[in-house]
């Protein structure tokens, strides 16, 4: 009797226990899983090299057997066998060559560039070693060490492109001078020794590209140069920096334009101190500026770049543009990516042509590659070979050099923007999955501001002209893969920065995992815009941002930094007494391009952010550093920080107290 009371007493003790479990659950607030991260998505794998070989590479390319050539800057060439093994072999093919940085394969035969010459490299007795090393074109050289010759990459005629980086000056060592043919240019080079200039305006155009049979290349940031991007090469084009038109009285010049021109349009000013010596004229902020857009109204062979690629937030040092075939990498077929030497990491353009230009969005892809990425190649197995270096160039991954193979992880999709279109009215947003609608039909998840560069013969830009945009409102697809935003600010010829920081994936409730897309927008697509009543979701209560300050950034931005640390209120103080974590300012570090030169714990181009709170500056005085640099204090760093007057001040204060608190 006592022993049935006792089972009695358990099963009901038992039952409530599931019922109270079963009320608990209900009653919870479903909770979003972790997110996952590139890495989840995208393995970096090292490919392992014999001892002694220092793979400082500038040239890849996978030859049709599914070997893999590699060109190394300190003039060899390697055959890779079995590149996607556990063991690949290394056999060397070429060597005593001059820094080779670029590699193409064309009947039977590798063609590299070295700093001179375009070189073809044959094996004629099949010893798996070049025999014949012949010269198909020589160009000229000075003999300054910033000459690098970058390619070839093969037009769809058969024929070579090699772009060529400008000399510095003896003075001005940042200022690009082509001081020998055809230094800042395209060149177009065929098999029997002939070459037609093609265009101008390079600096330093280390990523030459043939993409879908059309010829572009990405630039770095530097004189003439706002931001580093991927431009579309037509023949005759000039891309912006001036060195380059010292040649264009030469009869096979395919432009007339000179420099006399653009200089009556673009102050050409040059900076000196006190002491009359030159200064490198980042460091100063000239409130009248123009823009590439200005320019090109009275020069209109200026080719824009088709997609910017905003410096310090996708790279320092943009290299090798790619497309991604079919099968590889997922959901982006067919879309492009572009490495960033200093960086060290990918970045991806979604790339359409609207009227007949070239335009686009460029979202952040896979960063954590042990040392600068300048070429990439496709295996057969669909991975990704990454050819990396930064000798003499600094990078953030610290390595000197590295070979190593990118794996899409077949068995998981990553929430993210797939695709971002320009529409008459805003832009549409497609993604990898279906979202959440909630979080997607909430105007408060998006955030679009515009902002573009200076162009002129100074060293770089702030962002400038910047302005945020009223989202009037959305409009999500029924099946949740698609959302319109809708605004009336358009701003041609700028960068829309488009955030969408609150949406979530309807069946994990995961955020996205690269939430900023940055929208190069040179021309606004014809059509019928949404009606306010197709809208899912609408808001008028956002009043249009009207105050600017020339040259800096709008005021209203300063909102993205967080109500609480701009309101104006007597909780400001109290709010800002504890010092943020680097969750909460790793995307200002990004987006006012802090972590382009700067590590929180290892010295890069600048000391590190533990350095910096070493010194014990207060708030206040890292904010004025911020805004106006004094590199005197940083005796032993060859680059000079440009001040940063167009930061937010809340920004500013926040990153300020952050570096703070690793003391």
């Amino acid at each position: 009797m006592n022993q049935m009371n006792l089972i009695n007493t358990k099963m009901i003790f038992s039952i409530r226990s599931f019922f109270l479990l079963i009320s608990f659950l209900m009653l919870t607030p479903v909770m979003a899983q972790e997110t996952p991260k590139e890495e989840d998505f995208y393995k970096i794998l090292k490919l392992p090299a014999p001892e002694g070989i220092l793979l400082e590479v500038g040239g890849l390319v996978t030859l049709p057997n599914g070997n893999l050539a590699v060109s190394t800057r300190r003039g060899d060439v390697y055959i890779v066998e079995n590149p996607t093994s556990n063991k690949p072999y290394f056999k060397k093919f070429a060597s005593g060559l001059h820094e080779i940085l670029g590699l193409a394969y064309k009947d039977g035969a590798l063609y590299c560039a070295q700093r001179g010459e375009l070189t073809k490299l044959i094996d004629t007795d099949l010893d798996g070693k070049a025999d014949i090393y012949e010269t198909v074109y020589a160009w000229p050289l000075s003999g300054h060490y910033h000459e690098y010759s970058f390619g070839p990459k093969i037009g769809p005629d058969g024929s070579f492109f090699v772009t060529a980086n400008v000399a510095f000056g003896n003075e001005e060592w940042w200022r690009g001078e082509s001081r020998v043919p055809w230094r800042g240019w395209t060149m177009q080079i065929f098999e029997d020794g002939t070459m037609k200039p093609w265009a101008t305006g390079m600096r330093s155009p280390a990523g030459p590209g043939m993409l879908n049979g059309e010829l572009f290349y990405t630039e770095n940031q530097g004189d003439w140069i706002g931001s580093g991007g991927l431009w579309y090469l037509p023949k005759g084009a000039f891309t912006g920096h001036a060195a380059g038109l010292v040649w264009t009285d030469q009869p096979n010049s395919p432009l007339k334009l000179k420099q006399e021109k653009l200089f009556s349009i673009v102050d050409e000013r040059r900076t000196r101190n006190a002491e009359g010596r030159a200064v490198k004229p980042e460091n100063i902020i000239h409130e009248e500026f123009k823009t590439m857009a200005d320019v090109k109204k009275s020069i209109p062979e200026l080719q824009l770049p088709a997609v910017w690629l905003p410096h310090g937030i996708l790279g320092i040092s943009s290299s090798e543009p790619v497309i991604i075939p079919e099968g590889s990498f997922g959901p982006f077929a067919g879309q492009i990516l572009v490495g960033d030497q200093g960086m060290s990491m990918i970045n991806r353009i979604f790339l359409e042509k609207i009227n007949g230009v070239y335009q686009g969005a460029a979202i952040a892809f896979r960063s954590g590659f042990r040392s600068g990425v300048l070429r990439m190649a496709w295996a057969k197995d669909g991975s990704l070979f990454v050819g990396e270096t930064n000798r003499g160039w600094g990078s953030a991954g610290d390595a000197n050099e590295g070979l190593q193979r990118l794996v899409f992880n077949q068995n998981a999709l990553p929430f993210e923007m797939k695709a971002v279109r320009a529409m008459p009215d805003g832009f549409e947003v497609e993604f990898t999955m279906a979202v959440d609608p909630k979080s997607a039909e909430d105007i408060a998840s998006y955030s679009l501001e515009t902002f573009t560069y200076k162009y002129n013969s100074v060293y770089g830009s702030p962002p400038v002209n910047q302005e945020k945009l009223v989202i009037k409102g959305i409009k999500l697809s029924d099946d949740g893969m698609r959302v319109r935003i809708v605004t009336d600010g358009l701003r041609k010829d700028y960068i829309h920065d488009l955030t969408l920081e609150g949406i979530r994936s309807k069946d994990n409730f995961y955020s996205l995992v690269h939430p900023t897309a940055y929208y190069t927008l040179h021309t606004i697509p014809e059509g019928t815009s949404l009606d306010l009543k197709e809208l899912s979701v609408k808001d008028s209560s956002i009043p249009p941002v009207v105050e600017k300050e020339a040259g800096s950034v709008n005021k209203a931005n300063a909102a993205k930094a967080g109500k609480a640390t701009i309101a104006k209120n007597e909780n400001t103080k109290a709010v800002s007494a504890k010092a943020p974590t680097y969750d909460e300012v790793k995307g200002l570090l990004a987006k006012n391009t802090c972590t382009a030169c700067h590590n929180t714990d290892k010295k890069q181009i600048g000391p590190s952010f533990k350095e910096i709170a070493k010194r014990k500056y207060s708030n206040e005085k890292i904010a004025e550093l911020i805004r106006n640099p004094q590199p005197q204090n940083w005796p032993g760093y060859a680059t000079e920080m440009p001040p940063m007057p167009h930061v937010p001040k809340a920004d500013v204060m926040k990153i300020a107290s952050w570096i703070n608190s690793l003391n």
